[in-house]
């Protein structure tokens, strides 16, 4: 989708008669891209797929490692065809490794990273939808791979292969987390920290309506203007340093208090336009009609579809 998004001219090679797992077309992730059907494990549908591959810049594939080798659609084969290929492989494990020829999915990539444990409340780590893995670490952190590879073989006139695993990915997003563990300035435990809900002034409240604000004011000169916004500077719980972990409990015992008492629209109108770093926590559907994203024209409606535009934007380009 965001290569694209971006100009690219993609072809997706589709089994005949649709996926078998079930999983039917998604109008926003199949955005602007055409397909043609191929049986791989014929003669003719390797030929038809060779046929593309001599004509194009990038080939991605997320078999389990092996199979397009089997298939005779491998790097070698490929490469035969167009020495300038960027040949781009997508898995959750690798290439290589124990855990290669394993099936997994996103969830399972970032319980062995370290990630998963490191998000929700202190007694359970919470799945976080698919974008941490999926999208984050493996899709987004390939696209980036193979534009750096195309790049080069503009450059050199060779090819190479890209090998994009989830894990791997999810890794290098974690970067900073090992930094500060490396520094003692992170605690290998759930929702202890500044980032994964530990601290009070990093979180979310409940209002009056059951609805939720995010607060997320971790410079000392935001988090004074959210406590002086509150009316509640004069509260000796806050004096001091906020970063003394000593006083977080306190301090979120009386922020949940003062949250409750006002529902989330009214804390929205309250901080909107500050520097608190306070906001609603929306929904899907609501965040389609909030102002700043309407304003931006974050979101489209495209063939009856609301889906978000093209991301990131170019200037003076139009995109």
């Amino acid at each position: 989708m965001l290569l694209a998004d971006l100009g690219a001219d993609v072809v997706r090679v589709d089994r005949p008669g649709g996926n078998a797992d079930g999983w039917g077309a998604n109008p926003v992730l199949d955005r602007s891209r055409r397909h043609v059907e191929a049986d791989l494990k014929t003669p003719d549908g390797v030929a038809l797929v060779l046929d593309l591959v001599a004509n194009s810049d990038v080939l991605i594939e997320g078999f389990r490692p092996g199979v397009t080798e089997r298939l005779g659609l491998g790097p070698a084969e490929c490469l035969a065809r167009n020495l300038r290929l960027v040949y781009g492989r997508m898995t959750g494990w690798g290439q290589d490794g124990p855990y290669a020829h394993s099936a997994g999915h996103d969830l399972t990539y970032l319980a062995v990273t370290g990630a998963l444990h490191a998000i929700g409340r202190s007694d359970d780590p919470v799945p976080p939808l698919n974008i941490v893995g999926d999208f984050g670490g493996g899709g987004l952190l390939l696209a980036f791979g193979l534009l750096a590879a195309v790049w080069d073989a503009q450059r050199t006139g060779r090819g190479q292969v890209v090998d994009a695993a989830i894990v791997d990915g999810v890794a290098a997003l974690t970067g900073m987390v090992h930094g500060s563990l490396a520094q003692g300035e992170w605690v290998d435990e759930r929702a202890a920290n500044l980032l994964d809900g530990g601290a009070p002034f990093y979180d979310t409240y409940r209002c009056a309506d059951g609805k939720h604000v995010a607060v997320g004011c971790l410079e000392a000169k935001f988090f004074r203007a959210m406590i002086e916004r509150l009316g509640l500077a004069g509260d000796s719980v806050f004096g001091g340093d906020h970063l003394d972990r000593v006083r977080w409990p306190g301090m979120r015992l009386r922020l949940s208090e003062t949250f409750v008492q006002r529902t989330r629209d009214e804390w929205h109108e309250l901080f909107k336009g500050t520097d608190c770093c306070v906001a609603p926590v929306l929904s899907f559907a609501e965040a389609v009609r909030n102002e700043h994203l309407v304003a931006r024209g974050t979101f489209a409606e495209v063939d009856g579809v609301l889906q978000p535009r093209p991301v990131p934007r170019f200037r003076p380009a139009p995109g």
